[in-house]
């Protein structure tokens, strides 16, 4: 579990629960309104159904998974395992690689030593790994276009239920004040959902998978450059260098410590 994200998530809740708790001096069904549910909710899953294919719908927990747990190896890590694939290979042969690929976990990087083990052409090993990053990344893209439809159109449904509100409340003037109340609250609540939807839920959500995306097509850039430097047959610190570039200059201190 990524501890940033759950830590977040706790404490946004909790900030949430306080202020309301203190603003409506514990009386939380205060803040509860039928109709700005049904407007909000209802509203921003009908946008969702209307802009996203439903069979990328099906990826939905996947993509809440992505944000709460967090598999991707750190830019030491690769830098690590890549230099010990090409010690291995310049010493022993790029052959001798052969029963470290069914111990390898990222599947990415086991068909891209496969193929050099097996000698395929340096371009299409390039241009093989590259379509796969490309097609990752556009799944990348949808799961963040899912939680930026919410954090865009949750606020402007919010709106929309707010504006009925406040129809509903002048429509009723010089009548009961209750009903004037009724419709004020749906008003207000209504702005309250769409707010808290998409600044406190939906905007960070797809910031983070946005920045997880970033980190893994950068890792999977250093793969690739590790991949095609051991195919052909450099030396194990041309090898770290060439994905040393990758990486920013705070970190590089760190891998050569660790090295």
């Amino acid at each position: 579990m990524d501890k940033g994200s759950f830590v977040g998530s706790i404490l946004m809740f909790l900030v949430c629960l306080v202020v309301f708790w203190k603003a409506t001096h514990g009386n939380l069904i205060a803040l509860w309104s039928d109709k700005g549910a049904i407007m909000v909710i209802g509203g921003t899953i009908a946008v969702i159904l209307m802009a996203i294919p439903m069979d990328k719908l099906k990826n939905v927990p996947g993509w809440c998974k992505a944000y709460l747990f967090y598999k991707g190896q750190s830019p030491v890590d690769i830098v690590k395992q890549m230099n010990d694939l090409a010690e291995k290979a310049r010493r022993e042969g790029i052959l001798s690689l052969e029963g470290d690929v069914a111990k390898l976990k990222d599947p990415f990087l086991m068909a891209g030593l496969k193929s050099a083990i097996d000698g395929v052409a340096p371009e299409s090993i390039e241009s093989t790994l590259r379509l796969e990053v490309m097609a990752m990344q556009d799944r990348h893209k949808t799961g963040k276009k899912f939680f930026d439809l919410i954090k865009v159109y949750g606020p402007g449904i919010a709106l929309t239920a707010t504006l009925i509100g406040q129809v509903g409340m002048f429509s009723a003037l010089g009548g009961s004040i209750e009903i004037m109340g009724k419709m004020l609250a749906v008003a207000v609540v209504a702005t309250m959902y769409g707010t808290v939807l998409a600044n406190c839920i939906a905007g960070p959500i797809g910031d983070r998978l946005a920045l997880r995306s970033a980190e893994e097509i950068l890792s999977r850039e250093m793969i690739i450059q590790g991949i095609l430097s051991i195919q052909a047959g450099d030396n194990p610190r041309v090898t770290t260098d060439r994905m040393m570039a990758f990486v920013p200059s705070a970190v590089r201190s760190k891998i050569k410590i660790a090295a």
